[in-house]
């Protein structure tokens, strides 16, 4: 189990996160939503032990967070930043076996094993057929789904993801967030994702955990989430809710 428990940030006078607590439960797909500034990027720092707390806890399976070291960690959760890194000279299969590095010794060369689990991430993703294409060359639903396998291939039991649907168009949106969503059913995997789209998030997350102002703000299932006045509270708009023609599910329009 990953959990904050009254997790507080405060960077340069400015309180970012005030006594957060949420728990991010085995094979479940948790989406956090908010406005701007709301606290979301940071809270999923603290979470994956990227940004260390003021006060309060960040634990995993009972321990601190603090205590488990680099590799350690890596090789429970797997962290994907808003702004990635540069990987313009790598192949896609070179960028995916960085994934495989906390499993390695130093200077180790990749193992029979590693390879395994590099096809293998790029097969779920779909990407075999540019394994050997350079990164820069990518679109960018290629580009979202290469980073992803190669967190995949890190072989980790969390993933979290901060705004990776941000820079791609609506079909590539769907794309990746499907995928995310088989993800968690077919391989048990937990994953936390942050998203712009309170409708994406309602279609295909398990619960969603609200910010504002550096504090939750909701946090529930999807039927308990999408109601004008819980909706009204996290955005600060007033939005009507409709069935979708297809599914029944509701869907928010402001």
């Amino acid at each position: 189990m990953l959990r904050a428990k009254q997790l507080t940030v405060v960077r340069q006078g400015n309180t970012l996160l005030d006594q957060v607590s949420c728990e991010i439960a085995s094979n479940q797909l948790v989406a956090l939503v908010g406005h701007n500034g709301s606290g979301k990027s940071t809270l999923i720092k603290a979470l994956a032990g990227e940004m260390a707390s003021s006060r309060g806890s960040v634990t995993l399976d009972e321990r601190q967070i603090s205590d488990y070291g680099n590799k350690e960690l890596a090789q429970q959760m797997a962290y994907l930043p808003q702004q990635l890194p540069e990987a313009a000279g790598f192949t896609v299969r070179e960028l995916v076996m960085l994934g495989r590095y906390p499993h390695q010794k130093w200077l180790q060369k990749p193992t029979q094993l590693d390879r395994d689990k590099v096809t293998q991430a790029l097969q779920v993703t779909q990407i075999e057929a540019f394994a050997d294409r350079i990164t820069a060359t990518l679109s960018g639903g290629e580009r979202a789904r290469a980073w992803l396998a190669m967190c995949l291939a890190q072989d980790t039991r969390y993933l979290l993801l901060d705004e990776p649907l941000a820079a791609l168009d609506i079909h590539y949106q769907i794309e990746v967030i499907q995928l995310i969503r088989r993800l968690v059913d077919e391989q048990g995997l937990s994953v936390v994702i942050i998203v712009h789209d309170i409708n994406l998030a309602a279609q295909y997350a398990d619960r969603i955990i609200a910010l504002k102002n550096g504090q939750v703000c909701h946090n529930g299932d999807i039927a308990s989430t999408m109601r004008p006045e819980v909706l009204r509270n996290i955005f600060n708009i007033d939005m009507q809710l409709l069935d979708h023609p297809l599914t029944g599910q509701p869907v928010a329009v402001a």
